[in-house]
């Protein structure tokens, strides 16, 4: 019986199956050394497909806003500023801003990267993607979208979006990566948030002024583009 009284419930994705051990139906019939040659086979698929990229921006918003939405315009305008700079354009490859984003690096014939995600919603990949590739598990998604990024430009956005911002930071602050520029987009959105840290966890010790200080809020595409070089240049990936 699972946790929620479900005797009968079967995972819907190959995560759930993967961390709900106790679940008594399974996706698949494999074994849990099959699962684990399965995600190093995953892993090395993505690193194979994306070794060519030098200088990639992850760019990160919601799935569920429109084309018509003033941050699905900021977000296409800006990774086609981000593209004519030079810059590969990295989604999740689905809808709301990660479409936004691939499309803007069509817009400027920049390579577009959709990292799509086996989900049972939400996730339709769109159709701006030189380089589509699907995961079944977040965590080895995640891997590229840090891996082959030189920054992170992230709009508004839901749980997901701020899953892999705090991963970012997380990631920085603990140096298990270079430090690259965390860029935050749309200061109406955001600025209460980066307040909300300051005056609580600083002011209560747990974290420290110049970790805050690595979220960059910006409005302006030409800003970010200027951040984004900045930041590629510091990692020897810009000239």
């Amino acid at each position: 019986m699972t946790p929620d009284g479900d005797a009968t419930h079967v995972p819907r994705t190959a995560d759930e199956e993967l961390l709900g051990a106790q679940a008594p139906l399974v996706v698949t019939e494999r074994s849990d050394v099959q699962r684990v040659v399965g995600i190093g086979e995953e892993l090395e698929d993505g690193f194979q497909a994306l070794s060519g990229i030098t200088c990639g921006i992850s760019l990160f918003g919601s799935a569920r806003l429109g084309e018509t939405h003033p941050d699905y315009l900021l977000a296409r305008e800006t990774a086609r500023r981000l593209g004519e700079a030079g810059f590969t354009i990295i989604t999740g490859g689905g809808p709301g801003i990660m479409e936004a984003g691939n499309r803007g690096a069509w817009d400027a014939g920049a390579l577009s990267v959709g990292l799509n995600i086996v989900l049972p919603q939400e996730q339709e990949p769109n159709p701006y993607q030189d380089i589509a590739l699907t995961f079944e598990h977040f965590f080895t998604r995640k891997v590229m979208f840090v891996r082959y990024a030189t920054g992170f430009v992230v709009f508004p956005g839901g749980y997901g979006t701020l899953d892999e911002l705090f991963e970012a930071l997380n990631l920085i602050i603990t140096e298990k990566v270079h430090h690259f520029p965390v860029v935050l987009v749309g200061g109406d959105h955001w600025t209460g948030l980066v307040d909300w840290l300051r005056e609580r966890a600083v002011g209560e010790g747990m974290l420290t002024a110049h970790e805050v200080g690595l979220l960059r809020v910006c409005d302006e595409p030409a800003a970010i583009v200027r951040l984004a070089q900045a930041g590629a240049r510091a990692q020897g990936r810009l000239s």
